[in-house]
């Protein structure tokens, strides 16, 4: 699914102060892109990818994913949207602790009111992708921090999106299991056109990626 920012602004008042994090910016990602926006912190890496995923919306602007003009929704039309078409994956995880990791992947698709065994296949087969089937059971907070990022992709991965969206994907793996999920998300791109979009420092990502965009002080330098 492709997405849209047509000279998208967005500023956040601090007191008396206005602070502009995007300055009109206009992107283009089409449908089975894989693409890496790269910036140091401060730039507006993580305020794109809010507009991307309609986690929030711009000051002006417009922002469509796929033929849909998101950024003139209300909050339940977005969240929708979210939830159908778009998987996020966190550097703080948002897992619940209370959950196993089982019920934590399974959480998305009981809002999405998928059937029990359908629910039960996909979970499976994602906790296989991302090599957590011996911590099936285990409460997050028994995990690593890499395994807790690891279920944060499978929940993520399990509801079958057009779009995923993610900061730092590989932040707290080890270069291995970093380079694993990387290539299971390639294989989706790949295969099933997902559009990805990760804002990232790491080398091997952005040498993965279809294409790199620079992104300093609110702007777009190139793309």
């Amino acid at each position: 699914m492709s997405i849209k920012l047509k000279d998208v602004r967005k500023e956040y008042k601090l007191g008396t102060t206005v602070v502009s994090a995007l300055k009109g910016v206009s992107l283009d990602i089409n449908q089975g892109e894989f693409v890496a926006l790269i910036g140091p912190s401060g730039s507006g890496k993580s305020t794109t990818l809010q507009m991307l995923g309609a986690l929030d919306k711009p000051t002006s602007g417009e922002v469509w994913i796929g033929d849909t003009l998101v950024s003139r929704m209300n909050d339940k039309e977005l969240a929708k949207v979210r939830r159908e078409k778009i998987g996020f994956i966190f550097q703080s995880f948002n897992l619940i602790p209370v959950l196993s990791v089982y019920d934590n992947i399974e959480f998305p698709l009981l809002f999405m009111k998928v059937q029990k065994k359908e629910r039960q296949e996909r979970v499976m087969y994602t906790i296989k992708c991302v090599g957590l089937e011996d911590r099936l059971n285990h409460k997050t907070e028994e995990l690593s921090g890499g395994q807790r990022q690891r279920v944060a992709i499978a929940r993520a991965l399990v509801t079958n999106p057009s779009i995923i969206l993610s900061d730092e994907p590989t932040a707290n793996l080890d270069s291995k299991n970093g380079e694993a999920i990387i290539d299971l998300m390639q294989k989706l791109n790949e295969e099933q056109k997902v559009t990805l979009v990760f804002a990232t420092h790491a080398d091997f990502i952005v040498s993965r990626a279809k294409r790199a965009i620079h992104i300093l002080d609110g702007e777009i330098k190139n793309s």
